[in-house]
């Protein structure tokens, strides 16, 4: 009779027990791991378990994925571009993905434009060096906390990674690639180190080829010489021009040099 009423209390614990358990809420491993993209997916889409779990990492805890009809919609926050821009790559990975809707807000610190144009133009200026940057001419405007990117690289890489730089630099809400690639061509590249060799060769101007801050850069596209840079004086621009005007194959040269201290000139 006694191991009865012990197996009958013991039987009533177990179910009051499990009756608890399966009253509290369901919290997903993703939840409890703090990342937390994985468990703001729609529930019971396979889909959008799939899409959130890609971006199960600390930077998109506060990043929410809905998928409908293979559309993936991405909303929240992150704190830098470079998160919005890679888990919009992530989630188009996911099987079922057709597209991407990327509606993430980039919170991070909040800098002024003319702050933020000045910290990025600093920053482009030094990127690459020792890989033939000087070759490179890469502008930025920033309005809004926007981001971009004009002008002219030599190659992919150059323009990849000034991308990337401005893409990870607190305060940037987004980023607009507008750099053009200069030809691939053998001619060319010959023509920017005899013109490199013309102008940093003069006296006058070899002081140019030391601060990369300083420099006069070179963009040549099918024989045609563009000069960006900034110099300190008039006469320095004047003399690049002739110089890199005097190379033999050659077309045109147009000189985009804005001399210090004085008005900027409208690139035509």
């Amino acid at each position: 009779m006694t191991r009865t009423m012990r197996k009958n209390r013991t039987a009533l614990l177990a179910a009051t027990l499990a009756g608890a358990l399966l009253s509290l809420p369901q919290v997903s491993l993703a939840s409890a791991s703090g990342f937390g993209a994985a468990a703001q997916a729609q529930a019971g889409n396979p889909v959008a378990t799939d899409a959130a779990a890609r971006l199960n990492k600390k930077q998109y805890r506060n990043v929410k994925v809905t998928v409908d009809n293979g559309i993936a919609t991405l909303s929240g926050t992150v704190d830098l571009f470079e998160y919005k821009a890679d888990a919009e790559k992530s989630v188009r990975k996911a099987k079922g993905v057709t597209a991407v809707r990327n509606q993430i807000e980039v919170a991070g610190p909040t800098v002024s434009d003319q702050e933020l144009q000045a910290k990025l133009v600093e920053k482009l200026t030094y990127d690459r060096v020792g890989y033939g940057n000087v070759f490179n001419a890469i502008s930025v405007s920033v309005q809004n906390g926007v981001a971009t990117l004009g002008g002219h690289a030599r190659t992919d890489v150059d323009k990849d990674s000034a991308l990337a730089l401005v893409s990870t630099y607190p305060g940037v809400k987004d980023v607009v690639g507008e750099i053009e690639v200069d030809p691939v061509s053998i001619m060319d590249d010959q023509t920017r180190m005899a013109v490199a060799r013309a102008v940093y060769g003069y006296p006058s101007l070899n002081r140019y080829a030391i601060d990369p801050a300083k420099t006069i850069r070179i963009s040549v596209q099918n024989g045609h010489v563009e000069l960006y840079g900034v110099v300190d004086s008039q006469a320095d621009k004047d003399t690049a021009f002739i110089r890199a005007n005097g190379v033999p194959g050659v077309f045109s040269v147009k000189s985009y040099l804005q001399v210090a201290n004085q008005p900027v000139e409208t690139q035509k």
